[in-house]
């Protein structure tokens, strides 16, 4: 299945001991299945759910390299520096990142979202911009140290999309509402079924 994970919410059925944060438990009850790859709770956007485990491996696993595309508003102005450095990779504490695909999104392409609950912090003399940022690695908060390292540090970070690699479309947030979940249709269960075998 696909979910548009809020924000809030861990990537897993169990809540932590003491966490303030909701477990998926509070969106999905169906029981089972597994998130393949995780959001963390202050990150919203998509995942897949799965009771497959060798889907789950091949998604998390970065041998195979699968992109995973990120809407991400930070602070400042990007320019088309910032976006150059992204895409030849960041030197970070845990080694140089593989090089990313990156590019300034424009207005028409994020107003639409819908507003994040609670909203973003907001400085009214420092402006914000939003970047689209591909990765085919899955580090502990990279797409938040990767922007910050030149200099636009992450306010709101959304999955947007998965490529299973296969030369179809992407699996998006078309149709999902922040918190919603949908059964995967007949033909992405042949690609994901594909992808596991």
């Amino acid at each position: 299945m696909l979910l548009h994970k809020p924000y809030g919410v861990l990537s897993q059925f169990r809540r932590e001991p003491g966490s303030s944060w909701e477990s998926l438990a509070s969106l999905v009850a169906q029981p089972g299945v597994y998130a393949a790859g995780r959001l963390d709770a202050d990150s919203e956007g998509l995942l897949i759910l799965t009771a497959n485990g060798a889907l789950q491996h091949r998604l998390t696993d970065p041998r195979w390299g699968h992109w995973r595309y990120y809407w991400v508003q930070v602070e400042g102005s990007a320019d088309q520096a910032a976006i150059e450095k992204l895409q030849l990779g960041i030197q970070l504490k845990d080694g140089i990142s593989r090089p990313a695909r990156a590019r300034l999104l424009q207005p028409n392409e994020y107003e639409q979202l819908p507003a994040r609950l609670p909203p973003i912090r907001q400085r009214l003399t420092v402006p914000t911009s939003w970047i689209e940022l591909g990765l085919q690695e899955g580090r502990n908060r990279q797409v938040r140290r990767m922007s910050a390292a030149v200099g636009l540090p992450t306010l709101r970070l959304i999955r947007v999309g998965i490529d299973l690699m296969d030369g179809a479309d992407l699996l998006n947030l078309e149709g999902l509402a922040v918190g919603k979940w949908r059964p995967v249709t007949a033909e992405e269960e042949q690609r994901l079924q594909r992808l596991a075998n």
